[in-house]
């Protein structure tokens, strides 16, 4: 990913936090030379300083046939919000555009054993909603069967992290703070994260 130094993002422990908080991402394979994508929710942990992410296709989904034999780019991204020139001090600018994005890198491996693949959606029903895994543990045999050969669980290892946070870092103080006071008037709730993200920055 191409990041200019000023938006340079490098603290893991706040790049895992930010995977964990915006958890659906983008996973791109290449299938016959052609990008092919699917948008995924995924479970995120840490084991022994190592990061796995967790996730399923649907059984019919083809990108699921080529994620074992290459490198996998799963991109997390969100919050993101236009930014008008009004804010600056200088009259001669033009628009741009801050967000947050992570890219992670690893190769996929398929959960083919049936326990472990259990395993695999009982862990992502607790990360998504703890409540819900009583009402999954109540379900019958023959349902759950069905739901599980219908999906290709699999886990991925992170090999590389790259991420940037585009947060107006070259701006000044003063227009940092009216960019964030108008987004924080906002309609829309990802310009209200997104100024969140601007008021902390310190500089």
């Amino acid at each position: 990913m191409y990041i200019p130094n000023s938006f340079y993002f490098d603290d893991r422990k706040e790049i895992i936090s930010f995977m964990r908080r915006y958890s659906f991402a983008t996973i791109i394979n290449t299938k016959n030379e052609l990008p092919i994508a699917t948008q995924l929710p995924f479970s995120v942990a840490e084991l022994d300083g190592k990061l796995f992410i967790t996730s399923h296709f649907a059984k019919s989904n083809e990108q699921s046939i080529c994620i074992e034999d290459q490198m996998s780019l799963i991109i997390f991204t969100e919050p993101h919000s236009y930014i008008s020139p009004s804010h600056y001090d200088k009259k001669e600018s033009v628009p741009t555009w801050d967000y947050i994005a992570v890219h992670a890198y690893g190769r996929a491996n398929i959960i083919r054993d049936e326990q472990r693949k259990i395993n695999a959606l009982k862990d992502m029903i607790v990360f998504y909603e703890k409540d819900y895994l009583m009402q999954w543990n109540s379900l019958s045999d023959p349902f759950k069967l069905g739901m599980m050969n219908g999906i290709v669980a699999f886990e991925i290892e992170i090999e590389e992290l790259q991420a940037q946070k585009k947060l107006s870092q070259n701006k000044t103080a003063e227009e940092r703070r009216r960019i964030a006071e108008h987004l924080e008037q906002s309609k829309n709730t990802s310009e209200r994260d997104i100024a969140k993200y601007i008021k902390s920055i310190k500089k």
